[in-house]
């Protein structure tokens, strides 16, 4: 599903952001990826979009050589892809059902295609009696389910979510997470990066640890914080 093989990321101001990364999620995978600010989360997450490309190594997504893909071949890639992102990233002059439809539109799905997976997705995030409002007088928990609703309607085989949490309440990103671990159960691989040690203490699920661009730790039913190593809490 995703594969890192000996990946070294250096930008070209000189910045070392990832070392010699090996990591392997399987389909079906439910993966935390921590690490304090500066770490390499965010490198990680763009080489998997295709948004930076590894100074040396190749990485794998859903069947794809990503360092290698073409230019026309990108769009490929991301349409097996759903992403949701810290900051939400919705359009603010389309409903909610447009911005789910607008994910749609973009891969030339048909409309009875839209008309069809749109409700669904909505159902699925619990907003379907949303649909014909708009972003700004939704909640910013709403609002984070209107991103998951149209990361989910072109029925991804991965997800990826890059601090979905940052900008929620504690009990709105529980909810959050919830619908997360909802979406794996269905088949849906995900992948989250966070810094917040409630979220991945509660949910005990794969952590993949890095500091400074190199993976320090990979732990199935994993806390923030490693106890039997005394590992340092990320901030």
């Amino acid at each position: 599903m995703v594969e890192f093989r000996n990946v070294t990321k250096r930008y070209d101001n000189g910045t070392l952001a990832l070392q010699n990364v090996n990591i392997k999620i399987d389909k079906g995978e439910f993966v935390f990826i921590i690490g304090p600010s500066g770490s390499g989360k965010s490198t990680l997450i763009k080489l998997i979009l295709k948004e930076e490309d590894p100074t040396e190594g190749e990485v794998y997504v859903n069947g794809y050589e990503v360092s290698a893909l073409d230019r026309y071949e990108i769009p490929y890639l991301r349409r097996s892809l759903g992403v949701v992102f810290q900051d939400f990233r919705l359009l603010p002059n389309k409903t909610v059902y447009e911005n789910v439809a607008f994910a749609m539109q973009i891969t030339e799905a048909l409309p009875k295609e839209i008309r069809r997976q749109v409700p669904m997705a909505l159902a699925l995030v619990g907003l379907s009696k949303k649909a014909n409002v708009y972003p700004s007088q939704l909640s910013g928990g709403e609002q984070q389910r209107v991103a998951l609703a149209r990361a989910l309607v072109n029925n991804p085989s991965l997800l990826v979510a890059d601090e979905p949490t940052g900008n929620l309440d504690p009990e709105t990103s529980m909810e959050i997470m919830r619908l997360l671990c909802e979406i794996n159960h269905r088949g849906t691989t995900v992948i989250v990066a966070t810094h917040e040690k409630t979220i991945v203490d509660a949910f005990k699920k794969r952590v993949i640890a890095i500091d400074k661009g190199i993976v320090v730790r990979d732990q199935q039913k994993g806390l923030y914080k490693d106890e039997d190593k005394n590992c340092q809490i990320y901030n």
